[in-house]
């Protein structure tokens, strides 16, 4: 979906768009979700957009999908896997360590797992098949929630106050901000594997 589309959306449906876009990419059908949260801060800079009400429904639509998909993965998931999942190579083996895995990295999986593409949508399916506690994925996956859509907004509100973006190149300026972001993450998870091994 291109810009001029988005912003045609948010013209006519609003705050409303932003909930149902940010639910929609969460629970897997593909949406802009990071140039939609730059170009929050973006509009919201520009008037057309209230900071407080853009933030609560861009958080609100992001966690409401990630309980959604939970669900999906609790109630619908294993049986689904146990039923089928022979057919594509899933063994009870393979499923057993992928849960052990998954398990205990459950917590920095929540939390960093918004940043990246395709691993926020199969995150909480498979937080669902694995029987995650309730509280402990509602915790860590709010807390992820808030800290991956309340960064895209400030940052589209300061970098759009600063250089009067123009909303056309705003997925371009989401797509540099998440490169950046994964190279942080890489090269300080790099730095701490080396420390580890010198230690």
């Amino acid at each position: 979906m291109d810009i001029d589309t988005l912003l045609h959306f948010i013209d006519s449906y609003g705050y409303l768009i932003i909930f149902l876009f940010l639910f929609f990419g969460i629970v897997g059908v593909p949406a802009p979700e990071e140039s939609l949260l730059f170009l929050i801060g973006v509009l919201v800079v520009q008037g057309k957009l209230s900071m407080g009400l853009a933030m609560v429904c861009a958080i609100l639509g992001a966690f409401i999908g990630m309980l959604a998909a939970y669900a999906c993965g609790k109630y619908v998931g294993y049986p689904f896997i146990n039923k089928y999942g022979r057919f594509i190579g899933i063994t009870a083996e393979r499923w057993e360590k992928a849960k052990r895995n998954y398990t205990d990295n459950a917590r920095k999986t929540l939390v960093l797992g918004f940043y990246i593409p395709g691993m926020r949508q199969i995150s909480p399916y498979f937080a669902g098949i694995s029987s995650i506690p309730f509280r402990k994925y509602f915790l860590f996956s709010l807390l992820g929630t808030i800290l991956w859509t309340v960064p895209f907004i400030v940052a589209g509100y300061y970098v759009g106050d600063a250089f009067n973006v123009n909303p056309k190149y705003v997925p371009y300026l989401g797509v540099v901000f998440l490169i950046i972001f994964v190279l942080y993450v890489t090269i300080k998870y790099i730095k701490k594997r080396k420390q580890r091994s010198n230690s």
